[in-house]
């Protein structure tokens, strides 16, 4: 019986393949197929239950900008078998320069290459998005079946299981429900209360694109502040293409609502914001125009006070997104999905006590890299006035003379996140319901 027709189903029946701990294997059905997404359906197919994951894109959504992986995150890259895959597609990018209305370098803070400590603004881990992507997918496609053009449009649940409602007028009944829909989450906002908002505001907007490389382009992220809280970066991922980011310090319903507008007027709205900021502003924006990949957002965090509801449960950035500026975005999904499958592989046949230990355990770390964002610091690097502005480049300058930021990093006793550590393995590797390779 095919995929297709499975999903048409209202029920799936009784499984009794035994999963790793000899325990009957769940249907779990993972909304969302991103990094978080896949990463928990990894852990959960080799703890031998039945995964089936739903992505609205009508293909593998291998897309986006550049990530990094630090601290727990390469832990948890490296207990799937996959950190020779990551290292394989890492991004050259050697340190971040602080440049001027010229493209001189003021101020440049290298990456902290040296295995111990802390990562500085960029990691030694850098990679596209859509490369990782692509390693989850090819470490999972053989045990888990994914289903691309369908989102789960809504739920209902009782103590036995959850029916999922997806967006092509069918249904399907699983055990568990795990929603890794994103910054966004439709499953996070059926579970919340009427009215609840999980966002964090931070005052902070940002839109990133992709140009075509020239030759002046190189391996260190240039950055260039603007009067008006305005900045810029640069940093080049490939031999052809070069990324641009725009961002923006603006608390107004303009700014938030752009977001949610037609693409066309997205690109008008930051084409006007960032008019005559000077240095390569102009090549910046004309790219914009012609670019085939284009995304604005809002920087927020997402905080609840609960990621599960009965046998519905989030991940990733729709449980705890911590924004861009944590540095522990993509990280922090890794690891919540290592947790999550962990608590759900030791008690199966205890959901409420699995989804209350993921909780329990995973809870101390969010806290941590979402504490490490603070909106008054965010602020002093994104200066209003031509005064600040000046100001921020001579301290960092100065800074970066002492070799304060490499002394820092190297003498780090930890990386973000604390001193928390990964619990041990959801299921160990080579166990799986396939043995396609």
């Amino acid at each position: 019986m095919t995929l297709e027709k499975n999903l048409s189903l209202i029920d799936f029946g009784v499984m009794s393949m035994p999963g790793v701990s000899g325990t009957t294997s769940l249907r779990v059905l993972v909304a969302g197929g991103g990094i978080a997404g896949q990463a928990v359906a990894f852990w959960l197919a080799r703890g031998g239950h039945r995964v089936t994951a739903v992505e609205r894109s009508p293909a593998l959504r291998a897309t986006g900008a550049q990530v990094d992986l630090r601290g727990q995150g390469i832990e948890a890259v490296r207990r799937m078998g996959l950190l020779d895959d990551v290292r394989a597609k890492l991004v050259d990018e050697k340190g971040v320069a602080f440049v001027d209305a010229r493209g001189k370098a003021k101020a440049t803070i290298m990456a902290n290459t040296s295995g111990r400590g802390r990562q500085t603004l960029t990691s030694e881990y850098e990679i596209m998005r859509g490369d990782l992507v692509r390693i989850l997918n090819d470490a999972t496609r053989h045990d888990v079946e994914y289903v691309f053009g369908k989102g789960v449009e809504g739920f209902e649940q009782d103590e036995r299981e959850v029916v999922a409602r997806f967006s092509d007028g069918t249904s399907g009944t699983f055990d568990l429900l795990i929603g890794a829909d994103g910054q966004g989450s439709r499953i996070r906002r059926a579970i919340l209360p009427a009215g609840s908002d999980p966002y964090r505001r931070l005052g902070i907007h940002m839109a990133y694109w992709f140009v075509p490389r020239v030759e002046s382009d190189g391996d260190i992220r240039d950055t260039y502040l603007v009067p008006g809280g305005r900045q810029i970066m640069r940093r080049s991922h490939s031999p052809a293409e070069t990324q641009v980011y725009f961002v923006l310090r603006e608390e107004s319903e303009a700014a938030s609502a752009i977001h949610r507008a037609p693409v066309e007027r997205q690109r008008e709205f930051w084409a006007g914001r960032f008019r005559g900021a000077g240095w390569q502003t102009e090549r910046f924006v004309e790219g914009m125009r012609s670019s085939p990949f284009f995304y604005s957002q809002e920087v927020v965090q997402v905080r609840t006070d609960t990621w599960s509801r009965g046998r519905v449960v989030l991940v990733g950035d729709a449980a705890h997104c911590a924004s861009p500026y944590s540095g522990m975005g993509v990280s922090g999904g890794l690891v919540g999905a290592h947790v999550l499958a962990a608590e759900i592989n030791r008690c199966p046949d205890d959901l409420p006590t699995a989804l209350a230990n993921y909780d329990t355990a995973l809870r101390p770390f969010v806290d941590e890299i979402q504490a490490e964002v603070n909106p008054r610091l965010l602020r002093l690097g994104l200066p209003v006035s031509r005064f600040a502005v000046n100001a921020f480049q001579a301290v960092t300058a100065l800074a970066c003379f002492l070799r304060v930021p490499d002394l820092v990093a190297r003498w780090s006793t930890d990386d973000r996140g604390g001193d928390w550590r990964l619990p041990a393995s959801p299921a160990p590797l080579g166990v799986g319901r396939s043995t396609a390779g």
